[in-house]
């Protein structure tokens, strides 16, 4: 009489994970209840969302549960959302020496596409290094924040520039070279 559609699906996420990216070390990441540092910069953060659904919040100890006991640590760090976490251990990775992958279907972590880094989306079957993301995006990896910037990210209830979406936001970028190009250019 419980739900276990999202238990069964991090289940088999993980397990193809572990078939198709063999991997030396590996760890699952989530989200820590409260508040991060973000809803302090920006109090309208995600100010839009709706809760998450009832049948979803009682799955969620269980999949913790699950994930441990396939051998996955998992990391929540209060204040500091997954996004960050996973971006600050695949920088510090790096920096050590190692290829990464990210298994994620968020757009925000196209940023930290390198020649080390990738990111695969298990539920649509993508993968996304360097040439994947100017495709996909229009830009490269070290320009997904300042596309972001001038798209904005309604998930996030993170305005962008009025009247800019995706293709007007790679044009400038294309033209200008940056975010901070396409400013020191707005009144063209």
């Amino acid at each position: 009489g419980a739900p276990t559609g999202a238990i069964y699906g991090i289940i088999n996420m993980l397990r193809r994970l572990r078939n198709d990216y063999p991997a030396a070390y590996i760890a699952c990441i989530f989200d820590a209840k409260g508040k991060t540092f973000r809803d302090d910069l920006y109090p309208e953060y995600k100010a839009n969302r709706a809760s998450m659904p009832e049948d979803l919040a009682r799955q969620i100890e269980p999949i913790h549960e699950a994930v441990r006991a396939m051998g996955w640590p998992i990391l929540m760090i209060e204040g500091i959302e997954a996004d960050d976490v996973i971006g600050t251990l695949s920088v510090d990775a790096v920096k050590h020496g190692m290829k990464v992958v990210v298994s994620t279907g968020d757009k925000d972590l196209a940023q930290l596409v390198n020649d080390d880094v990738t990111l695969i989306n298990t539920m649509s079957n993508e993968t996304l290094d360097r040439d994947a993301v100017i495709a996909k995006f229009g830009v490269p990896p070290e320009r997904i924040v300042d596309y972001l910037s001038l798209v904005g990210d309604t998930v996030d209830n993170v305005p962008g520039v009025a009247k800019v979406g995706p293709k007007t936001a790679a044009k400038w970028i294309a033209q200008y070279g940056s975010l901070d190009g396409v400013i020191d250019n707005a009144a063209k």
